[in-house]
């Protein structure tokens, strides 16, 4: 309320184009943007195989993909905004939130879903620490996240579910919802990301929730192959790691989403520049945030210098 959200502070000096867009689209689902990405398979399968054999460290291409997300927003700030009320707000936190499979004792099929805070200056290293801290906290079916436990009381009772709903929408709209309550919804956070390959599935262009206010969604697929020819008319193998992307376009212009993307493919094409923090971090005007690093997060033996890399 007044400008101020407990996750957020009200952005000023805005191009009135995009200021005006969300009078002519009020609802996240009126402004869905999709894009597709081919990642090159091989190249973060050789940093993957670098890490364990070299160092020690286990990467997985989900924390690659969040990694180079962490590295561009450090570097492209004016994405990590999100819409309420048809106003514009400066995120103060980055986040990024999933859904994992929790390990039940039959092997029966049950969802949890977390919600992870990042440091604009982290590392992959750090990156890697704090998922992997956050899934295997959350992995043990006694353990549901607050989420799953509000809605399961929201439905033991008939139509609370409806009430509970309609009080937690008109607090969110006006920046009265607690800042515990925010922090435990996986739908307001900067970034909500799917890794379809983990069961075997492929990429998709996920919808973005109106409830809440995640301004973008990455879903990750299963390796695709295939083969072409080069210049020389030799047959070449390609494998790809698909990623469908879906954004919402009221939140800033398509040039500041295009240098975002570039970001992330230029580290994706070189996943090393993940390995040492940004030479400079940028925020938003008034949000400026910081998330102390893990204590687990493991440390390259020769540190690497994160020096620019043509994409």
């Amino acid at each position: 309320m007044f400008g101020f959200r407990a996750e957020g502070r009200r952005a000023k000096h805005m191009d009135p184009i995009i200021q005006a867009t969300p009078y002519l689209m009020p609802m996240r689902c009126d402004a869905m943007v999709f894009l597709h990405h081919d990642v090159e398979y091989d190249t973060l399968m050789r940093y993957i195989a670098d890490k364990s054999r070299n160092e020690g460290v286990k990467i997985t291409f989900l924390e690659v993909v969040i990694a180079c997300y962490v590295r561009a927003i450090s570097q492209v700030p004016e994405v990590n905004r999100f819409i309420m009320n048809k106003q514009f707000f400066n995120r103060n936190e980055l986040t990024c939130a999933m859904t994992i499979l929790m390990n039940t004792p039959d092997g029966s099929i049950k969802e949890n879903v977390i919600k992870v805070k990042f440091d604009p200056s982290d590392t992959i290293y750090d990156v890697a620490a704090r998922l992997t801290t956050k899934i295997d906290a959350n992995r043990a079916p006694e353990n549901p996240s607050f989420a799953i436990k509000l809605a399961s009381f929201a439905l033991a009772i008939p139509g609370f579910t409806s009430l509970i709903s309609w009080i937690i929408r008109g607090l969110d709209r006006y920046g009265l919802l607690p800042r515990a309550v925010i922090d435990e919804l996986p739908f307001h956070t900067s970034m909500f990301i799917t890794n379809n390959a983990s069961i075997g599935l492929h990429s998709v262009y996920h919808h973005i929730y109106n409830f809440g206010n995640t301004s973008m969604f990455f879903g990750i697929g299963t390796p695709e192959r295939g083969y072409t020819v080069d210049a020389k008319g030799n047959p070449k193998r390609w494998c790809t790691l698909p990623i469908g992307i879906t954004v919402d376009e009221r939140v800033c212009g398509g040039a500041v989403y295009a240098k975002l993307f570039t970001w992330m493919k230029r580290c994706l094409k070189n996943p090393e520049l993940l390995d040492a923090p940004p030479e400079q971090v940028f925020y938003n005007d008034g949000v400026e945030y910081h998330v102390p690093k893990p204590e687990s997060a493991m440390v390259p033996k020769t540190p690497t210098i994160g020096a620019a890399v043509e994409a």
